[in-house]
């Protein structure tokens, strides 16, 4: 019974701690209110699931990442009714402090939401902050290929804004 305490305590504490890393992955997958409440559960079961068989050999925020991406492209692929990706309008943005911050995110989403899956996990890193190198270890890419890739990928952002 205290191992399980322990466990639960354990979970609780890094999902409040990752629970914006979590919603930023969830809500780039996400095509309405709905569909992000079912990817954060998924992401919620996978991570709890995964727990015990965390090494620790990358940091924990690295392994939720990886487990939240992988989890939303699998739940997106299963899902037929979402193989098209919708208009992202109808979506709260979690966390946004003013009106302006609000159009600018939901714009920002809008041309990034028009990038493969694993354009939009990459580019979604970068936009954390995440190095070239924690980026290749949670998106299994070499160093050079995320480089590359996130040239690409800010190239093709650059002109979906200009449409």
């Amino acid at each position: 019974m205290a191992i399980k305490l322990e466990k639960e305590k354990q979970f609780m504490s890094m999902i409040e701690e990752n629970r914006q890393l979590i919603y930023k992955v969830c809500y780039m997958y996400a095509t309405d209110d709905d569909h992000f409440n079912d990817l954060y559960q998924e992401v919620l079961i996978h991570i709890w699931q995964g727990l015990e068989n965390f090494r620790g050999s990358s940091q924990m925020s690295t392994w939720i990442y990886r487990t939240s991406i992988n989890t939303c492209v699998t739940y997106y692929r299963k899902n037929h009714k979402y193989n098209e990706m919708e208009s992202i309008d109808g979506l709260s943005i979690v966390d946004v402090d003013d009106g302006t911050h609000r159009q600018q995110l939901k714009e920002l989403y809008r041309l990034i939401n028009r990038l493969d899956r694993l354009e939009k996990a990459i580019i979604l890193l970068w936009l954390d902050e995440k190095s070239y190198d924690e980026i290749s270890e949670i998106t299994g890419l070499s160093r050079n290929n995320v480089a590359s890739r996130l040239r690409r990928i800010k190239m093709k952002l650059q002109q979906f804004s200009e449409e």
